[in-house]
């Protein structure tokens, strides 16, 4: 299934391309860690899963139908939204990446946004082993209709 098919795709399209860049450790280590351009950074990956769709305040199941295809996936995002955000609160939303990669529970974060990402993009017709889009990249899809 194309991901323009939800009605809310574009908010999809926000909070898979988190998902995938908080679920990737080489691209984490490649790109976060070096300082690369193009992709944001931690906080800005929270920002878009959380931004719109207010994930920080209650339970993707709201959202069952507009961005999430089933109780599923809604399940999935909202434990990795939970561990990614405990972490957050406790480096500091402006914390350096090494902050977030160093602590104790940044394995299980990714992990869960990896779950995550996978069910997503898998129900979506992606391969969820491509390498995250940049955000200019990310911009153009969200532009197309």
């Amino acid at each position: 299934m194309p991901l323009n098919d939800m009605p809310w795709w574009r908010w999809r399209a926000n909070v898979r391309s988190a998902l995938h860049m908080l679920s990737d450790e080489t691209f984490q280590q490649e790109v976060w860690l070096a300082g690369q351009e193009g992709y944001g950074d931690i906080t800005d990956a929270v920002y878009r899963l959380v931004e719109d769709t207010w994930l920080d305040n209650w339970s993707a199941e709201k959202y069952v139908g507009t961005v999430f295809r089933d109780s599923g996936e809604a399940a999935l995002v909202d434990v990795a939204v939970l561990r990614v955000l405990r972490i957050m609160h406790q480096v500091g939303a402006d914390a350096p990446v090494s902050a977030f990669l160093a602590h104790h529970g940044w394995p299980e974060a990714v992990r869960a946004a990896r779950e995550a990402h996978v069910r997503l993009a898998a129900n979506d017709g992606e391969d969820p082993d491509a390498q995250p889009r940049s955000l200019e990249v990310l911009r153009i899809l969200t532009r197309a209709a």
